[in-house]
C-alpha cells in the first residue's frame, strides 16, 4: 500500500511541475509510473486540473487496461502508455507533453537531430517522429512504440512528445531536455542548420551517462 501512494504522490508532484515549466497548459498532457514490487501502473485521469489531484485521483490500472484501484475515469491514453510498457521493460514511467517548440517540430513532422550532447546522452540519439494516429486509438501505440525503438524520447506527430525513464523523474527531466533541443534546432536553422554528432561520439555518450554519469 505504501508503494501505490508513493507512486500517485510522484505522479502528481510531476503533473505539477509540467505546468510550472510550460510543457503543458490546462488539462493536456498524461503522466503514467510503474508501481515498484506490483504489475499495475498509477496514471493521471482524464481532464482534471494537475494543481487540484489528490492521490485517490490516479488511477491504478493492470497492464491488460483494468482499473484495480480508484473511482476517476483514466487518461484517454491509456493504450498508448500500456503498449509502451508491454514493449519496454526497462520503461518505468512515462510523461507525456504538449510543449510548445517539441510539438512544433512534431507539427512539422521534423525529427530533432542527434546535435546536442546532452539530448544524446539522456535520450539515446536523435528524437523520431511517429506516424500519425489519432489520440486514444491502440494504433497510436503501435506507431509510438515503433519510434521509440532505441531511445527514451518521441515526437508524437501534430500532438506532442514523450518521453519515458527508469523513473519519473528521468522521464520528466528528458521532456524538459527534448523542449530545450527542440528550441535550440530552430534556432540553429537560422544559422544554416544543425550539424549532427557521429554515431560514435552518440554511443559513448550515451553509454558515460548510462554506466558513469552522476553519483554512485
Amino acid at each position: 500500500m505504501n508503494q501505490l501512494l508513493t507512486a500517485r504522490k510522484k505522479v502528481i508532484e510531476k503533473g505539477i511541475e509540467i505546468l510550472a515549466t510550460n510543457l503543458t497548459v490546462g488539462t493536456w498532457g498524461n503522466i503514467s509510473c510503474r508501481i515498484s514490487g506490483e504489475n499495475y501502473i498509477a496514471i493521471t485521469p482524464t481532464g482534471m486540473n494537475y494543481d487540484d489531484l489528490v492521490p485517490e485521483d490516479i488511477v491504478v490500472m493492470d497492464l491488460e487496461g483494468n482499473i484495480v484501484n480508484g473511482i476517476r475515469k483514466p487518461s484517454i491514453e491509456v493504450p498508448l502508455h500500456i503498449s509502451i510498457y508491454k514493449a519496454r521493460e526497462d520503461v518505468k514511467a512515462i510523461v507525456h507533453t504538449h510543449s510548445a517548440y517539441a510539438t512544433a517540430m512534431a507539427v512539422a513532422r521534423k525529427e530533432i537531430p542527434g546535435a546536442i550532447e546532452d539530448l544524446v546522452q539522456i535520450a539515446g540519439g536523435n528524437v523520431r517522429v511517429n506516424e500519425y494516429a489519432l489520440p486514444g486509438t491502440e494504433q497510436l501505440g503501435i506507431n509510438t512504440v515503433k519510434a521509440l525503438e532505441g531511445r527514451n524520447a518521441v515526437l508524437l506527430a501534430n500532438h506532442g512528445m514523450l518521453g519515458v525513464g527508469r523513473d519519473l523523474d528521468e522521464a520528466f527531466k528528458i521532456c524538459q531536455v527534448v523542449e530545450k533541443s527542440a528550441q535550440i534546432v530552430l534556432l540553429a536553422q537560422m544559422m544554416g542548420g544543425a550539424i549532427e554528432l557521429s554515431q560514435g561520439d552518440i554511443d559513448g555518450m550515451r553509454n558515460f551517462y548510462l554506466q558513469g554519469y552522476g553519483q554512485k
